[in-house]
């Protein structure tokens, strides 16, 4: 399995199914596609053959996943799909201490290619120093589960 299908089906997986969080900005969401992000989509009937094609183009294929190496790709990937994929190259490139221009570039490849469990420990650290600037404290518990998830994954 390429690390696209890998990476695309665990955050599927982690997302889950249905839901309709009036507190959500996203609006209805499925397997973590959001009515805002995708407004000509049918979320409750879609399939997750459907949210892989979304995920690929949309957040995969920006952050150029495709080039940098496991498990730092599933790592911005996620992020990507959680909150956009400059603010996860962005963050990926603060870890990495180069320019943070939010554009996944040859130095930007380049320098991920060196990366070491530390960085993706950063990196984890940095999402999460994020997630509670946002003062949203009743989705707190569930975005920690979330990268504990994604942190257990990240070997398989």
């Amino acid at each position: 399995m390429s690390d696209a299908r890998t990476a695309i089906y665990h955050t599927i997986d982690i997302e889950g199914g249905y839901v309709n969080d009036p507190r959500d900005p996203g609006g209805e969401t499925k397997y973590g596609i959001s009515k805002r992000s995708f407004p000509n989509e049918d979320i409750k009937n879609l399939t997750p053959e459907r949210a892989y094609e979304l995920y690929k183009e949309n957040y995969w294929d920006k952050v150029k996943a495709d080039y940098l190496p496991w498990p730092i790709n599933f790592l911005v990937f996620d992020f990507a799909v959680h909150s956009g994929p400059a603010r996860a190259a962005k963050t990926l490139q603060k870890v990495l201490g180069i320019v943070q221009d939010g554009i996944v570039g040859a130095k930007t490849i380049s320098a991920a290619h060196k990366t070491t469990e530390h960085h993706c420990a950063m990196f984890m650290t940095e999402r999460m120093k994020f997630l509670a600037s946002l003062g949203k404290p009743h989705y707190m518990n569930g975005w920690s589960n979330r990268l504990f998830k994604i942190s257990f994954r990240c070997g398989k």
